[in-house]
């Protein structure tokens, strides 16, 4: 595997971006990968070079950058603690424009690295990050040809580029994993969701609910980690990609 680390210019700055691919026989189909609100970190990296290994061009860019900050750091589990404040802070000021400028520049760089292929393109985002993933395959349906929202929250609002609303712009598959349990993203919202993607038969979606478990559950370092249901949403992923970018 090949992997670094660099600095990839956008319209606000430059993103520090993580890049994982294949050694071999590229160029490899490109993923963009949305970190979750706790930042990069190695944990993210890791499963970043998990999708690597399947034979894909991974990119995991750092959307705090404009607040000039890279990682966190391991977060209080106390709510109140102002660790966890600032987190919060950092992800409200996030707006879905501003990562897709971002996604925008992760793709004109790719374009340039014959390793990648930006011609067959997947987004994955969790938390946080479900909303972007899905608004990029509505921003570019030519390329993303597979996104996924893992315990994606605000997925139904008032707002015009809700996931709910903008699934429709998208040609890709779309796939939704959502927890049993969570509170970010509660079932009378699933259920909503379901909804409206079933009232839409161009839509090409699956909204799935894990049993038994709570938002975070693929994160390992996580309290909420639950190991079947990870490997089950790994097994997801891997399958979704391989049908849409192969």
């Amino acid at each position: 595997m090949i992997e670094h680390q660099l600095d990839i210019p956008t319209k606000d700055g430059a993103t520090t971006t993580f890049i994982v691919h294949p050694d071999r026989d590229g160029p490899h189909p490109t993923i963009l990968f949305f970190m979750d609100a706790p930042a990069i970190r190695e944990e993210l990296r890791d499963m970043a070079r998990r999708l690597a290994t399947a034979g894909y061009y991974v990119m995991l860019p750092n959307l705090y950058y404009r607040s000039g900050v890279m990682e966190l750091g391991p977060l209080p589990v106390d709510p109140n603690d102002p660790a966890r404040q600032t987190m919060m802070d950092l992800m409200y000021s996030l707006t879905i424009d501003k990562v897709m400028d971002d996604a925008d520049a992760m793709l004109a760089y790719a374009a340039k690295d014959p390793a990648a292929d930006v011609r067959q393109v997947g987004c994955l985002g969790y938390c946080m990050s479900g909303q972007y993933a899905i608004n990029c395959a509505a921003r570019h349906p030519d390329v993303v040809k597979a996104a996924a929202s893992l315990y994606g929250t605000y997925l139904v609002t008032d707002k015009s580029d809700s996931p709910h609303l903008v699934a429709a712009k998208a040609r890709a598959e779309l796939y939704f994993a959502c927890a049993e349990t969570d509170r970010w993203a509660p079932m009378e919202m699933v259920e909503e969701l379901s909804q409206a993607l079933a009232a839409n038969p161009a839509i090409n979606a699956e909204v799935e609910i894990y049993p038994g478990v709570e938002h975070g559950f693929a994160f390992p370092q996580r309290m909420a980690y639950d190991k079947p249901a990870a490997e089950k949403h790994w097994a997801r992923l891997n399958a979704l990609f391989r049908r849409n970018l192969g």
